[in-house]
């Protein structure tokens, strides 16, 4: 039993906006102050002149699986960066923009973020990826499972068996424990194996009666179908090219109300383009995400120095390859998706990456519903989540966000309206976008807010003028009713959830998945789906 008392609490999800209240925890769950039969028991700590929120809540985040590994292998240099600390409750680990498993359990609590999903994972692939994920200390965890490019979808698709589509996305959930649908480069990737550069919303996916416009309806639909927590989780067409919101405002058009998330929106709002200059077309896409109100978007906000790009696009990591001149990784797993890593360096002085940081905070700041806007850095491609304190002091504060304008190219400058928006979230906003509004749009009932039932994960801080650094290390989190974190430090450690979802499917699908995988696939069909032992904390979310 737990008593966090005489704090001032921010719980937008139920209307709390700075008031003081006590907090009492058992169970691993909010409780209301008359359900505690005896106080005295209770474990108590005075928040008074300190803030109380719920446990960060990271809609889209790259921390497990192969594209992951592979990061840590070709970057060495990046784990000079942080070598870690060990304090006697903590393992070894470090890793700047690709930390280790335990690294970025810690250091995701050590901020006060208790929940992390994974943006990106291979179905073939899964059974890395949450072995990864079981490693990760403390946070509950999910995984999107990738579908835009799969093969069988598209000959379900263009043969027009939307209820074959269906039970197939429903088995692959399952049969890969995921959580949501994931859509990268809907058959773009699948252009490029086939010599295709780029694919715009219409384009014919080469070898399959099909669009990319047509794979993105069908999958929004049968994740309706389905009832699933979160939508389709949508990384656009032509992603990081110029030009390429007019891809994305079509996107949005097309969608005509469907339930739909946009991820890292930031890298697809780009204008300019053929003999124009790169510009931001942020303004153009804000307004599209704000007449469509099926429409929730993070940012993928990009912040100054080296990281590590890894996406399932692997004709964009390719491009970032002949641009930057830097080593590449690309890989193709068979029948599903391809990838690829490329390690990168968001320059202050570089036109490209300033703009980029510019179109990010103009998103964030034209965006007008905080429950549909998000805060990510699409970890680790536009910079590491470990930034997030930086982005929230800049979304906060109007004049450091000036001073950090001013000291940027003046090309960078002129080809944005950031210089013209005086907009400064509040604190129950910045709680909103890392919080309330990310459990919200993944279904999750039980995070994000501190009613009773919740699931008790509470972050307590102390209040500074410098936003930076109260966010970057919390005074107190607790994680399922348990104390993790005094004084920004880990102190006791546990295993997370993974959160997943089981849609059912027709069986009668089963057949002629067999046949396929016999045909094409080097794995067996019986030894596919992710048994339970790769999954020892599971967490069924329910569908709808």
């Amino acid at each position: 039993m737990l008593g966090i008392l005489n704090g001032r609490v921010y719980d937008p999800a139920n209307g709390v906006d700075g008031q003081v209240q006590d907090i009492w925890v058992q169970d691993g769950r909010i409780v209301a102050a008359d359900q505690v039969p005896n106080r005295e028991a209770a474990e108590i700590f005075d928040a008074a002149g300190l803030v109380v929120m719920p446990g960060g809540v990271d809609i889209h985040s790259h921390i497990a699986g192969s594209k992951v590994n592979a990061g840590r292998r070709m970057c060495p240099e990046d784990h000079r960066a942080d070598t870690g600390a060990q304090n006697g409750v903590t393992r070894s680990g470090g890793g700047h923009s690709v930390p280790t498993t335990f690294a970025t359990g810690y250091h995701y609590l050590e901020m006060g973020y208790t929940t992390v999903m994974e943006a990106a994972m291979p179905p073939l692939l899964a059974r890395h990826t949450h072995e990864e994920m079981n490693d990760v200390p403390l946070l509950d965890k999910g995984a999107y499972t990738l579908m835009g490019n799969n093969r069988f979808l598209l000959g379900c698709l263009g043969h027009r068996q939307k209820a074959k589509a269906r039970d197939f996305a429903a088995w692959l959930l399952e049969a890969s424990r995921g959580y949501a649908i994931k859509i990268v480069n809907p058959g773009g990737v699948e252009n490029w194996k086939a010599g295709k550069r780029e694919t715009d919303l219409d384009d014919p996916v080469l070898g399959w009666d099909a669009t990319p416009r047509e794979i993105i309806l069908a999958l929004a639909d049968i994740s309706t179908e389905l009832g699933l927590p979160h939508g389709p989780h949508l990384h656009v067409n032509r992603l990081g090219q110029a030009g390429n919101a007019s891809t994305t405002i079509r996107t949005i058009e097309a969608l005509d109300g469907r339930r739909t998330h946009l991820a890292h929106l930031q890298f697809a709002s780009y204008g300019g383009g053929g003999r124009h200059p790169l510009r931001s077309a942020a303004a153009e896409v804000a307004a599209a995400v704000n007449a469509n109100h099926n429409v929730t978007a993070d940012i993928g906000q990009v912040v100054f120095g080296p990281t590590t790009t890894m996406t399932a696009d692997g004709p964009l990591e390719h491009t970032l390859h002949q641009l930057s001149g830097s080593k590449w990784l690309n890989n193709d797993v068979e029948e599903e998706t391809g990838g690829g890593v490329v390690p990168m360096n968001h320059a202050r002085r570089n036109t490209v990456s300033a703009l980029q940081w510019c179109i990010g905070m103009e998103l964030f700041l034209s965006l007008e519903d905080p429950w549909r806007t998000f805060l990510t850095t699409d970890h680790p491609n536009g910079g590491p989540f470990t930034a997030y304190p930086e982005i929230i002091h800049c979304l906060m504060d109007r004049e450091f966000r000036s001073q950090m304008l001013s000291s940027l190219p003046d090309k960078a400058q002129s080809r944005c309206g950031l210089a013209g928006l005086q907009r400064e979230y509040s604190l129950q906003e910045i709680v909103i976008i890392t919080r309330a509004g990310t459990a919200r749009a993944l279904g999750l009932a039980n995070k994000g807010h501190l009613g009773v039932g919740a699931d008790a994960d509470i972050a307590v801080y102390a209040p500074q003028l410098n936003w930076s650094m109260m966010f970057r290390r919390a005074r107190l989190v607790v994680k399922g009713g348990r104390v993790v974190v005094r004084d920004g430090q880990v102190v006791a450690v546990c295993p997370g959830h993974t959160l997943c979802v089981t849609p059912g499917w027709d069986e009668g699908i089963l057949p002629s998945l067999r046949e396929h995988f016999e045909q094409h696939y080097t794995v067996g069909f019986d030894n596919y789906a992710v048994q339970d032992d790769y999954v020892p904390y599971c967490e069924v979310i329910r569908c709808k």
